[in-house]
């Protein structure tokens, strides 16, 4: 598979409603994750615990989906811009889009850093 073919698993997982079981399958144990402006998120067991605590802050997803996606197959890495239409437990709806740069080692994802608002 090409990296641009992982991402579209990585995300059609996702979108399905199944971010955990994509997260163990594609996160290096060693990743190291960015939100713009935030600390980095270094290890899977530090994102891990990020990630659950996301869902566990969301009451219902609307939709999601990944307008684009391009891939520099030669240096693993992958651009994915992305959208959420979610409400949180405290009644909040926000639509987030965002841009993700995956970088990639064979089947992981090694680095990936969130550009949002």
């Amino acid at each position: 598979m090409t990296y641009k073919e992982k991402a579209t698993d990585l995300y059609n997982m996702i979108n399905s409603g199944n971010l955990m079981d994509a997260f163990e399958k594609y996160y290096h144990q060693d990743v190291v994750m960015q939100e713009i402006g935030e600390d980095k998120r270094v290890g899977k067991e530090v994102n891990r615990a990020y990630e659950l605590k996301f869902l566990s802050m969301i009451k219902e997803v609307h939709g999601a989906g990944v307008p684009a996606m391009a891939s520099d197959e030669e240096n693993g890495i992958v651009f994915v811009e992305n959208w959420m239409d979610i409400t949180f437990q405290d009644g909040n709806r926000i639509n987030m889009a965002q841009v993700c740069v995956q970088h990639w080692d064979g089947d992981l994802i090694v680095s990936e850093t969130f550009y949002h608002k």
